[in-house]
């Protein structure tokens, strides 16, 4: 059983739902990403998504377009996110990570080559966010080989035909898009359309689904949380962690944003 199947089982168990934070390596600072790890789990993180910096993340709102900058600008390229996670697992060998990203980072390094280096440091999924589902096969067959699941996207846009077909290949959990844009724009968030499109969702899926986009608190973490297996949050964890000075600080601030939302959702 891969570590995203048992988390998801032991929520599952007790009655809970996921709470997933995303961060993008390498910002506030390249020392302070696996303290703020850390300092998440200890707050009530049950999965981490790692954001590997791209210099075009056409997906992510202004919030996390400039945090992939300053983190590029230092030197966060894959190989630092790759030895970030390594860091993570000398002292948490039981928490999910899944890197978040975009194709081309991972098609320059080589596919295989990547799945075998993610596998070895220590990943558990991989979410593209611009991996057509009908072009992921390749993907997910290198993955899979080294015990990461291919994580898929679907959005309140995705046609029930192409809903088969990712909830056909899903694996890990599946990521619902709450609206069609783009991160942090929590003025879209509408938790009441979501909730039924979720609800649907759901019901068909064999494995969890989460929701994310929007959401910047603990009430609106808990509202979406509703009828989700989990809840992502990630624009207003980053905006937490700008400036800070210091590793410690950075992780003083994630524990001290996430706690709030932990307590919302149990």
């Amino acid at each position: 059983m891969t570590r995203l199947n048992r988390k998801f089982a032991e929520l599952k168990a007790a009655n809970r739902k996921a709470l997933i934070p995303f961060v993008t390596a390498g910002d506030p600072s390249l020392d302070a990403t696996v303290p703020v790890m850390h300092a998440l789990v200890a707050a009530g993180a049950d999965v981490i998504e790692l954001g590997v910096p791209f210099s075009d993340p056409m997906a992510d709102g202004p919030t996390i377009q400039r945090s992939s900058e300053r983190a590029l600008a230092r030197g966060a390229g894959l190989r630092y996110v790759l030895e970030a996670v390594r860091a993570f697992r000398e002292r948490d060998a039981d928490t999910p990570v899944v890197l978040m990203g975009y194709l081309n980072p991972i098609e320059i390094r080589g596919v295989g080559r990547f799945a075998a280096e993610a596998g070895a440091a220590g990943v558990d999924g991989v979410l593209l966010v611009d991996l057509p589902p009908e072009e992921a096969a390749g993907f997910r067959e290198a993955l899979t080989a080294h015990g990461i699941d291919l994580i898929l996207l679907a959005s309140p846009t995705t046609t029930d035909e192409r809903l088969r077909m990712l909830l056909a290949d899903a694996q890990g959990y599946l990521y619902y898009v709450s609206f069609a844009g783009v991160t942090g724009a929590s003025d879209r968030l509408d938790t009441r359309a979501a909730g039924e499109r979720l609800r649907r969702i759901r019901a068909g899926s064999t494995v969890p689904v989460v929701a994310g986009f929007g959401i910047r608190d603990a009430a609106g973490a808990a509202a979406m949380a509703v009828d989700a297996d989990g809840v992502v949050v990630g624009s207003a964890l980053v905006t937490a962690l700008e400036g800070a000075e210091s590793a410690d600080e950075a992780a003083a601030r994630a524990g001290a944003f996430l706690a709030p939302l932990r307590a919302a959702l149990d």
